[in-house]
């Protein structure tokens, strides 16, 4: 019984498939063939191989394969002695066969904000019902690029819509009917931080929109599986359906994988991730994702810097990336990342096996590469047949004269699904070497170059280049040279590849003979060529962040002593003079006179000052998105999932004293996004930056900007439209929200709406409001709708007629945070004055100056100084305002924002008197590690110009050898403000 089950199995497995479709278009023949192929080396995956092995392969899969396999009597044999095998490559990421979506154009028109599709989710943009086998249409020319580049098969799907629908495994054999080609219809699920280009519909706007859509919809997914929702909904059954597949991120940068993997751990969900090819840049976070990685090997050329004027508008950064990006595969092998290549982002296939061994000469090692090319992907895809020769698995494979990874190796074919394409003959010789040619007693120097029926010839006589022509096809040479006007042309048929020969023609017509002998290179020649070909290429150092002033190593910790300073506290005004102070754990640990304490690191703070670290309240800096603009509503977005930590400005705000900042969303809605506050730990990532138990903040809008009366004339279709709709936006979410919290707190079954648990929160006094606001009117509205609802506003921002209501504020117990002397810059700004700030103060407000700028934000200290001559203000009262007032209003001021035995080493050491023009920041101290220091600014400006000609000199090297290059571009970094979209 055990015999037949064993018998019944391998017919399944190996026996004849059935054809059931009809030929209408000639005569329907079916011939199986078994294939042997003797005497190979062949990898059956990339740590097990044997020599002299036969493979056995038949109806398109792998029968046998070993040292001692039975060759059927019908079998064809092929003898590939000395040749090597390999399983063709799987392709894990792409779109091939599927038609690239046109973009739905919406120039000229009001913003689409409903969904265009009934019966699906609430959005257009999700989109996890798309199957692409209902569009895949097989692209032979692309197919044929693949093929030639080592692949054999290829998941491939709709790369359109932030979720994107199922993955489709083809096989790329050119010969196969649609039927046979598609390997497996539902692989992979897939997903994005980018909109579909199929719809127009709005929302969202932003990166930290999609995170926060994303959420929702596994939230209402959840939701729908639970039989909770009164609607049938095709979106979220398709998500529901595919959310055992293995899911599939593309996120394009080491950012976004951080951020992709943090939506994924939320939902506990593992994701696999398209990165970018900058993992280098942060690989200990990026290791400790523990996720899959698909990584694309599209390394930049090296620029064009002949040029001087030109050159100098190239960044350092992007400078480095060329030198580095070919090393980012042996740095993820070196840190056991598992990840597998792609050609993704690459223009053409013909690329990618020479990039690869760019990579290779950079370190990488070639098991890895294999494995990242076929049993890595494999396991991505949960395909056991594929990616390998083991018995059973496809018969996709290739057939090289040597290492794979080889420089020198010839590629011959590559077998689909049991089908040969050939990208070499295998029975043409490899006559590439130089060569003495002599012809009647003449030696010419002869330079045969390329592989298969491309070889090319090229002659020299002495230092001179003669014009010639060469061809080798079906092992006939055929060269014709033009020898200053004496014709000769030869003709020869290729025994053995050392020495060439045949007969030939003068142009009188006198037969001559000739022959050509490979030179050999000497042993001194060989070693010193072996050499440089181990010797890896220089790769820069990469900084924390990786850009100019970036740090070698990150700031650590350090117990520090200041002796003999001025010490502004910010506490009651008070000054202490001739004064130490003591820095312990990231702790102010003393204050005083003459400390005698053991300090890693003493500053003389003789004739300095030293202050509290200068707090932003109203920042734009340190991210990668400022406003979601597409609904009157934004709630659930948040500036946490999109922080910066590379951004240039945390170190010029660094210099210029600051040491904390809150990210506020813009100004594009009148509820807006949830902020983000973190410490300028310049070198750190985005989630160490973030404070820890963080307040929780949330932005509002009133005035021009919400009601889109400076958007252009066909923003008409959004409300609010006016500023009475603003008030009735507030209204309106605020009942909702209290609503859906009586809801919740009864223990009824809820859908859970990220957007309505943030504005409950602001009723349960859970979450603080920041409101950009300008006119008395608005900021009358806002407190009494606050107050209807029993909540207070913590904070209005800008607040310019903020002196026309301070009393008010003052009684509602708002805060003020504004500008020094901005005014007139638009229409609701005109009764703006510089006396706004005293003017509040003296009410009793809690008011702070702020910056809503990245370059006013490096002299906060001075903007500080202008409330002096604005109003009067003495000078500690004017230093408050930019140190422990903005900790006040951050609810922070228990942590920092002045000096005092407890509170985080947030501290800045000043030349001078903080609020002069003449004060520079000397030292500044976050949590007791300093994160910028002006001596060692200084040097680091020196080093970066030294680093900076050695790569203009690496990339004029490459130009003059020959290699391609790229102009210079110049990239323009947005300066975030309220009302950037």
């Amino acid at each position: 019984m055990k015999k037949l089950s064993l018998l019944l199995f391998l017919w399944a497995l190996f026996g004849y498939s059935q054809e059931y479709f009809p030929i209408n278009t000639g005569v329907k023949t079916s011939k199986s063939t078994t294939t042997a192929f003797t005497n190979a080396t062949v990898y059956l995956t990339p740590t097990k191989s044997i020599k002299k092995a036969t493979l056995l392969i038949k109806d398109g899969k792998v029968l046998n394969v070993g040292k001692k396999v039975k060759i059927p009597n019908d079998a064809s044999v092929v003898d590939v002695k000395g040749k090597f095998i390999y399983p063709s490559f799987v392709e894990v990421y792409s779109n091939f066969g599927i038609a690239e979506p046109k973009r739905n154009r919406n120039f000229g028109r009001s913003p689409q904000y409903d969904a265009s599709r009934k019966g699906y989710y609430w959005n257009d943009h999700i989109r996890p019902e798309t199957n692409p086998h209902t569009e895949f249409k097989f692209d032979g020319k692309k197919a044929k690029g693949l093929i030639d580049a080592g692949f054999g098969v290829v998941n491939t799907h709709s790369e359109d819509g932030i979720m994107q629908g199922n993955g489709l495994l083809v096989s790329l054999n050119p010969k196969s009917s649609e039927a046979y080609r598609v390997l497996s219809a539902k692989t992979t699920n897939h997903l994005s931080f980018s909109k579909s280009k199929k719809t127009a519909q709005n929302y969202p706007t932003s990166k930290m929109g999609a995170m926060a859509l994303l959420r929702q919809t596994y939230l209402d997914a959840e939701w729908y599986a639970n039989g909770n929702a009164e609607n049938k909904d095709l979106s979220l059954e398709a998500l529901n359906k595919k959310k055992n597949l293995p899911q599939i991120f593309n996120a394009g940068s080491f950012l976004d994988v951080l951020r992709a993997d943090k939506i994924g751990d939320e939902f506990g969900i593992q994701y696999t991730i398209l990165g970018g090819g900058d993992e280098f840049e942060r690989i200990n976070d990026i290791k400790k994702t523990n996720a899959t990685l698909i990584v694309p090997i599209n390394f930049r050329k090296a620029y064009d810097v002949s040029n001087k004027f030109l050159a100098d508008v190239i960044s350092l950064r992007d400078m480095r990336k060329w030198n580095q990006e070919p090393s980012n595969l042996a740095v993820l092998a070196k840190n056991n990342v598992r990840f597998a290549l792609t050609t993704h982002k690459l223009k053409s296939p013909k690329s990618f096996k020479a990039n690869l061994m760019k990579a290779i000469k950079h370190g990488f090692n070639k098991t890895k590469a294999l494995e990242a090319l076929t049993t890595i992907p494999a396991k991505i895809l949960q395909n056991d047949k594929i990616g390998n020769l083991n018995t059973g698995s496809y018969a996709n494979f290739l057939i090289t004269s040597g290492d794979i990874f080889d420089s020198k190796t010839t590629v011959y074919e590559n077998w689909t699904l049991g089908n040969k394409n050939i990208i070499n003959d295998m029975n043409i010789k490899d006559l590439s070497g130089s060569y003495t040619l002599t012809i009647d007693g003449k030696n010419y120097d002869l330079t045969i170059s390329g592989k298969g029926n491309k070889q090319k010839g090229a002659i020299k006589k002495g230092e001179q280049k003669l014009k010639s022509n060469f061809s080798f096809k079906d092992n006939w040479i055929q060269l014709s040279i033009n020898d200053n006007s004496s014709f000769l042309r030869l003709v020869g048929k290729i025994d053995n590849s050392a020495t060439l020969n045949g007969t030939g023609e003068d142009n009188n017509g006198n037969a001559i003979t000739w022959t050509a002998t490979k030179n050999s290179t000497s042993k001194d020649k060989k070693k010193k060529s072996n050499k440089s070909d181990k010797t890896a290429p220089e790769v820069v150092a990469v900084s924390y962040p990786n850009v100019g002033l970036g740090n070698a190593t990150k700031p650590r910790q350090q117990s520090i002593l200041i002796k003999n300073a001025t010490v502004w506290t910010s506490e009651n005004d008070e000054v202490l003079n001739n004064t130490d102070i003591y820095i312990k754990d990231g702790k102010i640990s003393k204050i005083g006179k003459n400390l005698s304490v053991r300090a890693s690191k003493t500053i003389d703070g003789t004739g300095k000052f030293v202050t509290a670290g200068i707090i932003d309240e109203h920042s734009h800096i340190a991210t990668s998105a400022v406003n979601e603009a597409g609904h009157n509503s934004t709630a659930e977005v948040s500036i946490e999932d999109v922080v910066d930590p590379d951004d240039i400005n945390i170190y010029r705000n660094l210099a210029g004293g600051v040491t904390s900042i809150q990210i506020l969303h813009g100004s594009a809605n009148p509820i807006g996004g949830r902020s983000a506050i973190i410490k300028l730990k310049w070198g750190e990532n985005a989630e160490n930056m973030i404070y820890k138990n963080s307040p929780k903040f949330i932005k509002f809008a009133l005035g021009e900007n919400v009601k889109q009366s400076n958007w252009g004339d066909l923003q008409t279709i959004r409300f609010p439209q006016t500023r009475m709709g603003v008030e009735q936006v507030f209204i309106d979410y605020f009942q909702r929200a209290k609503e859906y919290d009586a809801k919740k707190k009864s223990g009824q079954p809820y859908r859970k709406d990220i957007e309505l648990e943030t504005l409950a929160e602001i009723i349960n006094k859970e979450r603080f409001i920041s409101c950009h606001s300008y006119v008395q009117s608005e900021i009358n509205m806002l407190m009494k709708v606050a107050e209807k609802f029993n909540f207070s506003v913590n904070t209005f921002t800008h607040i310019l007629e903020g002196y026309k209501v301070a009393d008010k504020m003052k009684e509602h117990g708002a805060g003020g945070s504004t500008f020094a002397d901005w005014w007139a810059y638009k229409y609701e700004v005109n009764d703006a004055i510089p006396y706004n700030s005293a003017i509040m103060h003296r009410q009793g407000v809690t008011v702070a100056i702020n910056s809503d700028d990245a370059e006013m934000s490096r002299r906060l200290n001075q903007e500080a100084a202008k409330t002096v001559k604005y109003g009067g203000l003495t000078e500690q009262e004017a230093w408050r305002t930019v140190t422990i007032n903005p900790a006040k209003l951050l609810h922070l001021d228990d942590r920092t924002g002045s000096i005092k035995i407890g509170k985080d080493a947030d501290i800045v050491v000043w030349s001078d008197n903080p609020l002069s023009v003449y004060a520079k920041a000397e030292h500044t101290i976050v949590d007791g590690a300093i994160y910028f220091d002006i001596d060692t600014d200084k040097k680091k400006r020196k080093a970066l110009k030294a680093e900076r000609a050695k790569l203009i000199a690496m990339m004029m090297e490459e130009k003059i050898g020959g290699a391609p290059t790229q102009a210079p571009s110049r990239k323009h970094k947005i300066l975030f403000h309220c009302d950037t979209e």
